[in-house]
């Protein structure tokens, strides 16, 4: 039987450009597992690599469930065009609330700023990016600042900008009523209670085609522009939910082209 990580890494070696995969053995993708404190994280990078941007990966879940492994084509894909890629696990609801789990991201991020040099990655060019769950948390982590030096941040389809707002027009609803219940709480987790007068990371935003997501984003997107912030707002209605992260690295897959050209313009 194959194991999940068996099945990434030939992945991850089957879409390394020939010519890497060929020059020598030093150059087969491996997938290291380090201990940053409050949990795991996963970095893939090719064997030998260096001084390449890198992308730092936090799951979805509703900010309950999910693991690190669930990154379906991200790694194959950004280390064929020249990145390496990490991804975190961070403590779950109940046993932490969001407050934690963003500090869980910091400490996760200040880790990897410290330590990715030696596993061939450029601490000055780190991607923050985030599906749902892992979407509010980068973008709550990356405006208030607890993601020092990171150069550019990629969410990928929350409603949980702006919660005050979002409760004040019925959308604290289901899961977000069960996570975010107590209002007290609402502006220190909201990323947009972050967005001040200062220039924030250039900022790439995508949202499906589930309820409210586009409305949410743009909203957001319209925020970080009136700082100065470069923005990327990116379509993304033909999506669903999930296939909007699921597709993410797919031969054709339109996020994906658009998510690279931003990554290319801004760590290169």
């Amino acid at each position: 039987m194959i194991d999940r990580r068996s099945l990434i890494l030939a992945s991850v070696a089957a879409m390394l450009p020939l010519e890497a995969s060929a020059a020598s053995e030093t150059r087969r993708p491996t997938l290291k597992t380090l201990d940053y404190g409050p949990a795991k994280l996963d970095i893939y990078a090719p064997d030998g690599a260096m001084g390449l941007p890198v992308v730092f990966f936090v799951h979805g879940g509703t900010w309950q469930f999910g693991k690190r492994s669930q990154v379906d084509a991200k790694p194959a894909f950004l280390l064929a065009n020249g990145f390496c890629f990490v991804s975190i696990d961070y403590r779950m609801l109940p046993q932490a609330d969001v407050a934690t789990q963003a500090g869980d991201v910091e400490k996760a991020y200040a880790y990897i700023r410290a330590n990715i040099a030696r596993h061939g990655g450029d601490p000055s060019r780190i991607v923050g990016m985030g599906h749902s769950a892992g979407c509010h948390l980068v973008a709550l982590t990356g405006m208030r600042g607890g993601l020092p030096g990171i150069a550019a941040l990629i969410l990928d389809d929350t409603r949980a900008y702006d919660l005050a707002a979002l409760a004040k027009k019925g959308g604290m609803v289901r899961a977000y009523a069960r996570v975010f219940s107590d209002p007290a709480q609402w502006a220190a987790l909201s990323p947009a209670s972050h967005v001040d007068g200062r220039r924030h990371p250039p900022t790439f935003i995508a949202y499906s085609r589930a309820p409210g997501r586009g409305e949410d984003s743009k909203a957001f997107a319209e925020r970080l522009r009136a700082t100065g912030t470069q923005v990327t707002l990116f379509d993304g209605s033909a999506y669903t939910h999930m296939s909007i992260n699921r597709d993410f690295g797919e031969d054709g897959d339109a996020l994906t082209a658009a998510a690279l050209a931003f990554l290319k313009s801004t760590v290169g």
